[in-house]
């Protein structure tokens, strides 16, 4: 079987020297006089922009509009800050103590019994699939502890690779090969067919098992830096690790997802600061075994789904991460971020990357959009407070992001362009401060990420705006490019989508009138204007 829509000149010879985060640059290493002058320069270029362009920010006419815009610059800005903190403090306190305490179990010979990788994998590319069983064969030599490669697929291609794969590399090690074909596509079925293959076994309940995607690279010691943890914490249930990309495409969007990647990094420590975090990434995160086997936590997994007012009840497609960490949230276990745990997601961009960016950010958000609901209904007392209030700001944000824009189009209308000037130093200044904080947790201080994390913030505000009243609408580019489909009642799907178009409208009118009026651009109409309006007396 060949791969005719996968390219094959692909190369990964880059993965080599960044193996190992420890040797990444740190501290004050990382800020090179290149980069400090770089920075000074920016801020140069800004404040010699703010002396000498016209500034109307503070006129009388819209002296409203920058305090409006500046009270949620402070709001959001803050709470950015608190999580800044919050990650200082475990990345630099709290699990350098975990660390010590972990290896000193490791040092005195404590380990699990077994480790299960559970792998999903679909006509992936043979370079990829060989460096990933690479990878899980290095962590079961040196760690010393007995494996079973769990290996879900569809196609014999991907089967053929991997059991040549550990005929070659694997003689010297105690590792089993389970193939598990699918005969219903879609990751959640692998998974789910896996976990009732593994259930059958005699899996002990504090076994470790990994979730892995078929293109995830694991770095030396990533599963060894997890597992000492399980023993440490009896409640601990999953723990995730960091991400790296090795991005095939173009090089804004390598920029784009390295800098999402350091945005992951300081929000999961924060998260971790209260024994939760708000995934337990799909890519790769270890379990325990204790919950995998149990027939609700596959049947969630497998047919996870939901039940809307306007789209009925519809399966999720993708988002498995969401599902399990839901059942441990509502389970009330301890869920963890290991940093120094480190793992290569390889993201082959074919086609266009906006295209690919938008698509990104539809999966995501909308797997955020599908369980953040019903994780907010938990309530507060049912996590950390912290937890339960970051997710009701990820609801709050997508609607704030559009207001600034909004209103510094209309003060234009006002005060001409004078205004958009002012506003957009303001977001180059406001952006580069964010950055600052996101080149801490950077591998490398990239000057184009002010620029890239506003159009984030902006493209995925209004990707969540118009998920949020299509929630079935689900299309994933992996795993054979799958689709939601339309139900068969033709007068049906065209009412669900004139609905949503409807709902979308009236909440963006509304969030446009709401602002305007706030800003004192439009006044409350009386009482006898719609009087007159409805034709009265």
């Amino acid at each position: 079987m060949t791969q005719s829509n996968r390219t094959t000149d692909v190369r990964y010879e880059n993965v080599s020297h960044v193996d190992d985060p420890t040797q990444w640059p740190k501290g004050l290493k990382k800020w090179t006089p290149r980069h400090l002058y770089n920075i000074g320069l920016y801020f140069s270029c800004c404040l010699l922009a703010v002396l000498t362009l016209p500034n109307t920010i503070w006129d009388q006419e819209i002296k409203q509009v920058t305090f409006i815009i500046g009270s949620l610059g402070i709001w959001r800005y803050g709470w950015w800050f608190t999580h800044a903190v919050r990650a200082f403090i475990y990345g630099k306190f709290v699990y350098p103590k975990m660390k010590k305490a972990g290896q000193e179990i490791w040092e005195k010979g404590w380990r699990p019994k077994h480790i299960h990788f559970m792998m999903t994998t679909y006509m992936e590319h043979r370079e990829i699939t060989e460096k990933v069983i690479r990878s899980m064969l290095t962590e079961i030599r040196d760690s010393g502890v007995p494996g079973t490669i769990w290996l879900g697929s569809s196609v014999r291609f991907d089967e053929d690779i991997v059991q040549d794969q550990l005929q070659r590399e694997a003689q010297d090690l105690d590792v089993t090969l389970r193939i598990v074909r699918q005969n219903v596509s879609g990751k959640r079925a692998a998974i789910g067919l896996v976990l009732r293959a593994m259930s059958r076994k005699p899996v002990d309940k504090n076994d470790l098992v990994v979730f892995m995607d078929g293109d995830f690279i694991l770095s030396r010691g990533a599963i060894s830096r997890c597992m000492p943890l399980f023993n440490l914490y009896p409640n601990l249930q999953a723990c995730t690790t960091d991400e790296e990309v090795i991005c095939i495409g173009p090089r804004w969007i390598e920029s784009w997802l390295k800098m999402r990647f350091a945005q992951r990094r300081l929000a999961m420590q924060s998260h971790a600061l209260s024994n939760r975090v708000l995934t337990l990434t799909g890519r790769m995160s270890v379990f325990r075994a204790n919950h995998l086997l149990k027939l609700e936590f596959i049947r969630l997994l497998e047919a996870d789904h939901l039940n809307h007012w306007l789209w009925g009840d519809f399966r999720f497609l993708s988002g498995d991460d969401k599902s399990t960490w839901y059942y441990m949230l509502k389970n009330h276990s301890q869920m963890l971020y290991v940093p120094d745990a480190l793992g290569y997601t390889v993201e082959v961009i074919e086609g266009s990357g906006m295209e690919r960016m938008v698509q990104n950010f539809r999966r995501w958000s909308g797997n955020m959009l599908r369980n953040g609901t019903r994780a907010t209904k938990l309530g507060p007392n049912n996590m950390p407070w912290f937890i339960w209030w970051c997710l009701v700001d990820q609801k709050i944000s997508m609607w704030t992001m559009l207001l600034s824009p909004v209103l510094a189009i209309c003060a234009s209308f006002v005060q001409g362009g004078s205004y958009v000037i002012a506003y957009l130093i303001f977001i180059a200044i406001s952006r580069m401060f964010l950055s600052l904080f996101l080149f801490a947790y950077s591998r490398q201080i990239q000057m184009s990420y002010p620029a890239i994390l506003y159009l984030n913030q902006l493209i995925n505000a209004s990707v969540k705006v118009y998920c949020i009243f299509r929630l079935s609408k689900q299309k994933w580019s992996n795993r054979g490019n799958q689709s939601s489909k339309d139900g068969e009642n033709y007068w049906l799907e065209l009412y669900r989508n004139t609905m949503a178009s409807w709902c979308t409208t009236i909440a963006v009118m509304a969030l446009f009138i709401v602002t305007l009026h706030y800003a004192g651009f439009i006044e409350t109409p009386s009482y006898q204007i719609i009087v007159d309006l409805l034709g009265g007396k």
